[in-house]
């Protein structure tokens, strides 16, 4: 299958974008006190370096949907295509819990099991290979109804029920916390329902990607354009689609961060309305174009997987050698939630965390080159398509 350089350029971007929220995360100064998207404490240069990065999951769950529509195309063996889907999301599953999660928190103990997007994606592929003998568009228009209606769980009679039948079915559609061992917890940070929703619309909207160039640059305007105007009148409105109202603030920048302050966790409505959208005229704009910058991008969104898991072993080093340049002893050192950093006076300033970030997206390009053209070189290798 020819690969497609949209998806790659794409995949690429959000894969750039999305070191910065990790950087900032482990080594901004305030990370471990407040919310960045908090607006009694943010301002608008750290709201918008979170805020972008608000693109990058979306995306890469809607284009790992196309993806696997494409795949299945290509290969045009249902069952292998099914058998692929399925154990590939087992394997994200096993991924997330043992190279990802250490990697985040570098605890041998796993005092803090987080349910982030790699299980979400691998939980999606797996309900996904399910669903492949229906048609795209039935697949597709149950993402949709997934996406428009999952907000209206929070309405369900017994929602804020604790018994713990009903807070696992729960966990389905929110972000939930579960103790398990001794001072030990598990918590559903992206619940998987809301992000299934997305990659089934991304499998449903998989045929537009075989289009010719310029018809996919048409639909996927016009499909984007169409995505952010719902938002805005949606948004405007402000009843339904995010649980989170807009409201007017004590200055214009903060109301109109208000506005676009949209609920990650789970994916909101007006949250998939925007970055979608934001995500389709992106596709729109660089179909067709072929340059040292796009193929610099291109060569992170040929091997995402392996982007995201030697990231944070790049830099989560980084964590350490901040604190003890910073004079703190190993003593000091909170592992769990804290990352290993102590409970107060760590970290480095905005500026540093955009230093840092650009210095790893470099370091990685010979890296993400050299593998992807081993994986290019070596496509017999069939365990390599499962990184």
């Amino acid at each position: 299958m020819k690969r497609n350089k949209s998806i790659d350029f794409m995949r690429g971007l959000v894969m750039i974008i999305m070191a910065l929220d990790h950087v900032r995360d482990l080594l901004h100064v305030t990370s471990l006190t407040q919310s960045p998207t908090d607006l009694n404490t943010t301002t608008a240069t750290l709201f918008f370096t979170r805020w972008v990065t608000y693109l990058c999951a979306p995306t890469f769950v809607f284009l790992s949907g196309a993806a696997a529509f494409l795949s299945m195309k290509s290969k045009e063996d249902l069952p292998a295509s099914r058998n692929f889907l399925f154990t590939r999301g087992l394997w994200l599953i096993v991924l997330e819990f043992t190279v990802v999660n250490f990697g985040i928190w570098f605890d041998l103990k796993l005092s803090f099991l987080i349910f982030e997007v790699i299980a979400a994606i691998g939980f999606s592929f797996t309900i996904l290979s399910m669903l492949l003998t229906l048609p795209p568009r039935v697949v597709g228009l149950a993402g949709i109804t997934i996406l428009v209606f999952h907000n209206l769980f929070s309405f369900a009679p017994g929602a804020d029920n604790t018994s713990l039948p009903i807070k696992i079915l729960s966990a389905l559609w929110a972000p939930a916390v579960f103790p398990y061992g001794e001072g030990k917890l598990f918590f559903v940070g992206y619940p998987p329902i809301p992000w299934l929703g997305i990659m089934l619309v991304g499998f449903g909207a998989g045929h537009y990607f075989t289009l010719a160039e310029d018809k996919q640059r048409a639909v996927f305007l016009k499909s984007g354009l169409i995505a952010i105007g719902s938002f805005v009148i949606l948004r405007s409105i402000n009843i339904y689609g995010d649980p989170v109202k807009w409201a007017v603030q004590k200055n214009a920048i903060l109301t109109i961060l208000s506005f676009f302050n949209v609920t990650k966790y789970p994916p909101s409505l007006l949250f998939c309305l925007l970055f979608l959208g934001i995500m389709l005229v992106i596709l729109s704009v660089v179909q067709g174009v072929g340059n040292k910058g796009t193929d610099f991008v291109c060569a992170y969104g040929k091997v995402p997987l392996f982007y995201f898991l030697v990231h944070w072993y790049i830099i989560h080093p980084l964590v350490f050698l901040m604190v003890f340049l910073q004079g703190f002893k190993s003593s000091d050192m909170v592992f769990g939630s804290n990352f290993g950093r102590p409970k107060t006076g760590s970290g480095i300033e905005l500026w540093g965390v955009y230093i840092v970030w650009a210095c790893i997206v470099l370091l990685m390009y010979p890296l993400c080159r050299r593998y992807g053209r081993y994986k290019e070189q070596h496509r017999e290798k069939k365990w390599l398509s499962y990184i």
